[in-house]
């Protein structure tokens, strides 16, 4: 007998905390400390102006102030370092966030390092890391929090769970590998190239894809009853998304499973209205 795995739906559960938000946001206001978030955007790349404009639409939507910062593809690095400092030093501002990736003249971690700890809502400036790698973390990278926010709603216990994570990025998978080890899961790192993939998921308990390319991870390299993380965004040639599971075959295998879209992306842009929040009221006292 084959079993179709619970949907993961991270739209709704997305929808559900934003609601929870609004209040927050409301409290703040009264206080004068209307949560503000600011988003640099360097070049025309077409999918980072749809995140920016996305990230911009749902603060406005949550009652956030926002502040969108658009410059040209060859622009000097020192014209946004300066910007920087000046939204570091700007009480309206309560989060900074660089979009990603940079063109190739801008040395990206020296930007991200620019970026004041306490105002780094994307959680990639060093020091949060290495809050984050001690299990004390100040700012959580979006997308991991956004997946174990959709655990607890899962009610997806981790302690003592074998966890592998495909994709080792700064962005998701180095910050998904330590969320798990916090939480007590015993954790293997891939990527694309890892030798004999399969033998590692399928012990996997819990799998989250990471690793950009579509439908990646096929049913067959899942064990029976996993709960599957699905983080990729691909565009197929004809124009429609998938993610880098096969989706349809591996909901006939898994017991629980994140489709794409409606699945860990909404939870992204959620957690970073989240950490904006919290960072205001950090400010507030």
């Amino acid at each position: 007998m084959t079993m179709t795995a619970q949907i993961l739906d991270g739209k709704t559960l997305a929808q559900t905390l934003r609601a929870g938000f609004r209040k927050r946001v409301d409290a703040l206001a009264a206080q004068g400390h209307r949560p503000g978030l600011a988003v640099i955007l360097v070049g025309e790349d077409p999918a980072s102006k749809v995140y920016v404009n996305n990230k911009v639409k749902a603060c406005e939507d949550a009652g956030l102030y926002s502040e969108k910062l658009v410059y040209p593809v060859n622009v000097a690095p020192a014209v946004v370092l300066d910007k920087i400092a000046e939204l570091n030093a700007d009480p309206k501002v309560h989060g900074i966030l660089v979009q990603l990736p940079l063109p190739a003249h801008f040395a990206e971690a020296a930007v991200l390092e620019a970026i004041t700890p306490k105002k780094d809502v994307d959680g990639f400036h060093a020091e949060n890391v290495g809050a984050l790698a001690q299990g004390n973390p100040c700012f959580i990278p979006c997308t991991p929090y956004g997946v174990m926010k959709m655990f607890e709603q899962g009610g997806i216990d981790l302690s003592g769970k074998e966890a592998v994570v495909i994709g080792r990025s700064n962005i998701v998978g180095k910050p998904m590998a330590l969320l798990f080890i916090n939480a007590g899961a015993t954790v293997t790192v891939c990527n694309s190239r890892t030798e004999d993939l399969k033998a590692h998921t399928r012990r996997a308990d819990i799998l989250v894809a990471a690793v950009g390319k579509p439908r990646f991870v096929t049913a067959d390299m899942l064990k029976p009853g996993a709960v599957v993380i699905d983080v990729g965004i691909n565009r197929l040639p004809d124009g429609k998304l998938c993610g880098d599971v096969d989706f349809d075959a591996a909901k006939e295998v898994a017991s629980q499973i994140t489709p794409v879209p409606g699945g860990v992306g909404p939870m992204t842009i959620t957690m970073l209205l989240a950490n904006t929040i919290e960072a205001a009221e950090r400010e507030a006292g």
